[in-house]
């Protein structure tokens, strides 16, 4: 197969015409670089605004915590307290759901299984 003269002048016309329209689209007009290292007044300004509400809300956060810990150890000793109430030998001890206590059928009194 011959390739002529012609022929491959006319393809590396279009390789280089190709070239250029793919290297003009790919560029960007860019005539100003910032470079902003975060050192700013406002930027040190919001982080210590962010700082002191963090710290401002921190007796929040723990009390929050401390709510549900108690909630939570609350649960757990009543779960255990309804096994023993329902193991117990007891005949007439029940579980009061509401309450979360075990009481006695007949007297209504709180039991210690």
């Amino acid at each position: 197969m011959k390739v002529t003269l012609s022929k491959r002048l006319c393809l590396t016309a279009m390789l280089t015409l190709g070239a250029i329209v793919y290297t003009a689209s790919a560029s960007a007009d860019t005539s100003k670089l910032i470079i902003e290292s975060g050192d700013g007044a406002q930027s040190k300004q919001n982080a210590a605004m962010d700082k002191e509400q963090w710290n401002d809300t921190r007796s929040l956060r723990q009390k929050v915590n401390t709510r549900a810990e108690k909630e939570w150890d609350k649960t757990d000793v009543a779960f255990d307290s309804r096994d023993k109430c329902e193991q117990s030998t007891n005949l007439n001890a029940y579980w009061e759901p509401n309450t979360l206590r075990c009481l006695d059928r007949t007297t209504g009194r709180k039991l210690v299984p």
